[in-house]
């Protein structure tokens, strides 16, 4: 008769035998300590980082033991220093066995089969964060609930779920497939996390046009374009043809950065050496390279040398950009056009209409597990509102200035700079610097746009607590860092 013991603490594993003279040595086969489970289990379980001791043990134990074939002729007798070791050992494996080996993530077939739900079901109603939950205690998700996960997380923004299913899906059978990778870009894309993306990106051994096309737009909407046009590089070095879409994402990205030289550039070797026919996507494109710099002039000389008729979209355009950068004498002539060209339209802008029904400012803050919100009603108290008050002195001595234009309402300057500073952007970002560990990004989601006085307070705020700060308003991201934005003071 064989017993095995495992110490927790040394790594070792100790066999102490105790054999009967005269009998055969039985077969390592008869002596599994691991009988076949009824149900097989999900092998993409994580090891959970509190039992990762254990976790390496329970999946190596077994070979351990087979490597091991010393055998005693006779029974030695145990001493005080092993006698101490079995103590230790019992003890740690009843610890072990009452903490039942933090049955989320191991995957043991002793504890029995799986939960049996319906993931997909789950997906269906929202609950992507128990199916996460489930996915962790063994249950097996097949390609469409990955699908389901995945899109979920995009849409929800929800950047540690997504990151766990991502773990998950590193463990699956389907962890090299090209459509599951691009989802998965896609998701870090819009919660903006491009870092991840590009890891995701990098490891894939099979990429399309598609896995290109959305790196470099990832990279254009959140303001990092620059790293788009190397990736455009990077793609034309590998020998792979660019179509149409690739050069609307070019464009967007070089809009990104406020390049208009490369944009130009772009637009005339897509022409030229391509031999691709520009649609009005790509004249469009080009107009908002023209106007995020602030180049009107030029964007409407090359409205007049477009080889069709300007549709009202174009002028549309043209006419936003000249409000953004305050040419009101353009944004007359461009009303002008758009009269003679759709009047109908221009009509109804001059129609008036009721006010639209004010809705309150929200917040999410994504921390670690979880996700708090902030509005900017209710009474002024809590840390958060201390820290912004501490925030705000800072703030001034570093030169910032409250923009009081941004407030509507028909009250004294002191009042609307008491009303600036406390904004629902703030105070999440105030509640985040004093419930996360420092140099920790802090990501907000906002439901509204975000206001020009608070977009030039965040920068400041970047600035002091030495943080990158990532906001989403319902136009884009803005990644605050440095004293700097990555939108360029441009959204």
């Amino acid at each position: 008769m064989a017993s095995l013991i495992s110490l927790q603490g040394s790594g070792n594993s100790i066999i102490a035998s105790h054999l009967r003279p005269r009998r055969a040595p039985q077969p390592l086969a008869q002596l599994s300590l691991n009988p076949t489970p009824s149900k097989p289990l999900c092998t993409y379980a994580l090891p959970n980082a509190n039992n990762s001791k254990a976790y390496r043990r329970n999946s190596g134990g077994v070979s351990h033991r087979q490597s091991t074939n010393t055998q005693y002729k006779s029974p030695p007798e145990p001493s005080l220093q092993s006698q101490s070791n079995r103590k230790k050992s019992h003890s740690n494996e009843q610890k072990m066995n009452g903490d039942k080996l933090n049955n989320e993530n191991v995957s043991n077939p002793l504890r029995g089969d799986p939960p049996n739900v319906d993931l997909m079901g789950l997906c269906e109603e929202g609950k992507v964060e128990q199916v996460v939950e489930y996915m962790g205690q063994g249950v097996c998700a097949d390609y469409g609930v990955f699908c389901a996960l995945l899109d979920s997380c995009g849409d929800s923004k929800s950047l540690q779920v997504g990151r766990r299913v991502n773990e998950f899906l590193k463990r699956s059978p389907f962890r090299g497939d090209v459509e599951l990778n691009n989802k998965l870009i896609g998701m870090y894309g819009r919660c903006g996390s491009m870092r991840d993306a590009r890891r995701v990106f990098d490891r894939m051994r099979e990429r399309n046009m598609c896995s290109w096309h959305l790196m470099i737009n990832g990279y254009a909407v959140n303001g990092q374009g620059n790293y788009g046009l190397l990736l455009f590089e990077e793609m034309r070095k590998a020998g792979l043809q660019p179509n149409g879409k690739t050069f609307v994402f070019l464009l967007a990205a070089c809009a990104s950065v406020e390049v208009v030289e490369e944009g130009l550039m772009y637009f005339n070797l897509m022409k030229n050496e391509y031999g691709i026919v520009p649609g009005i996507e790509h004249y469009l494109g080009v107009i908002d390279v023209f106007g995020t710099s602030g180049h009107l002039n030029e964007a409407e000389e090359f409205i007049g040398k477009m080889p069709f008729e300007p549709t009202a979209e174009v002028w549309e355009a043209l006419r936003n950009y000249a409000r953004i950068h305050g040419d009101i004498e353009l944004e007359d002539h461009v009303d002008e056009l758009l009269v003679s060209l759709d009047p109908s339209k221009a009509i109804a802008d001059k129609i008036q209409i009721p006010p639209r029904k004010k809705h309150s400012a929200t917040n999410m803050l994504e921390e670690k597990n979880r996700v708090s919100e902030h509005r900017s009603t209710g009474s002024y108290k809590g840390e958060g509102y201390e820290k912004l008050k501490g925030l705000n002195g800072q703030m001034r001595e570093a030169g910032y200035v409250p923009d009081t234009r941004y407030v509507l309402h028909d009250i004294d300057e002191e009042a609307k700079e008491q009303a600036l500073q406390y904004h629902s952007e703030r105070l999440a970002i105030a509640y985040g610097l004093i419930s996360t560990p420092p140099r920790t990004t802090l990501r907000i989601i906002k439901n509204l746009r975000i206001c020009g006085d608070c977009h030039n307070a965040i920068k400041i705020m970047s600035r002091i607590v030495g943080r990158e700060l990532i906001v989403r308003d319902n136009k884009r991201f803005h990644h605050f860092k440095d004293g700097k934005c990555s939108c360029g003071d441009y959204w």
